[in-house]
C-alpha cells in the first residue's frame, strides 16, 4: 500500500513537470502568444531547469531542444523511480533494460503532447461555440491550428459546421490506442 502511494507521488511531481515542459516546448514550436497566463505560468515554473540548461544544449532548427530533452529526463527518471521503489533488479541485461526505459520515456513524452493537442482542440471546440471572443482563444487556435490545417485541407465545413476538430480529436484517440500503447507494452516486456 505504501509503495502505490509512493509510485503515485512520484508520477504525480514528474508528471507535473514533464506537463509544464512540454507545454512550454510547445507554445514555443507553434509560436502561441506570448504574453498570456498559460506561458507566464509554465515559464515561471520551468526556468530553473531550461535556462541552465540552454547554455549546455544548443536548440536544433529553431526546435527548443533542451526543453524536450529535460522533458524526456523528467520521464526517465520517474521510470527509474517507479522501478526502484518496485523492487526492480538490474540483471545481466541492464543495457536492455536502459533502451527499454528510454523507450518507455520517449512513449510517454510523445502521448503526453498528443494529450495537449486534444485537450486544445476539444477546448477550442467547446469555446467556439459557447464564448468565441474569449481571451484564452487566440492561445488555444494557436496550439490547435497546426493540426487542425491539415484536416480543414481535405474536409470542407458541411452546412457552416467545422467537423475537422472531430477528426483532430478521433486521429489522437487512434495515435494513443493503436501505436503508442503498442509501443509501451513492448517495452514493459523488455523489463520483466
Amino acid at each position: 500500500m505504501l509503495a502505490e502511494a509512493l509510485i503515485f507521488l512520484v508520477q504525480v511531481v514528474f508528471g507535473l513537470l514533464t506537463v509544464t515542459l512540454l507545454l512550454r516546448f510547445y507554445l514555443q514550436w507553434v509560436r502561441a502568444p506570448y504574453r498570456n497566463p498559460l506561458a507566464d505560468f509554465v515559464n515561471a515554473l520551468t526556468d530553473f531547469m531550461v535556462r541552465p540548461a540552454r547554455r549546455v544544449i544548443p536548440g536544433l532548427w529553431g526546435i527548443d531542444l533542451p526543453t524536450l530533452l529535460l522533458a524526456w529526463l523528467m520521464q526517465l527518471l520517474e521510470w527509474l523511480a517507479i522501478l526502484q521503489i518496485r523492487g526492480f533488479r538490474w540483471n545481466h541485461d541492464v543495457g536492455i533494460a536502459i533502451a527499454a526505459l528510454s523507450a518507455l520515456a520517449v512513449i510517454a513524452v510523445v502521448k503526453m503532447l498528443v494529450y495537449i493537442v486534444l485537450f486544445a482542440t476539444l477546448l477550442q471546440a467547446v469555446l467556439s461555440w459557447i464564448n468565441p471572443g474569449s481571451p484564452v482563444a487566440p492561445l488555444l487556435d494557436a496550439m490547435s491550428r497546426p493540426f487542425l490545417r491539415l484536416f480543414r485541407r481535405r474536409i470542407p465545413p458541411i452546412g457552416n459546421v467545422d467537423l475537422s476538430p472531430l477528426f483532430l480529436i478521433i486521429t489522437c484517440q487512434l495515435l494513443l490506442m493503436l501505436p503508442l500503447a503498442w509501443l509501451e507494452a513492448e517495452a514493459l516486456r523488455l523489463l520483466r
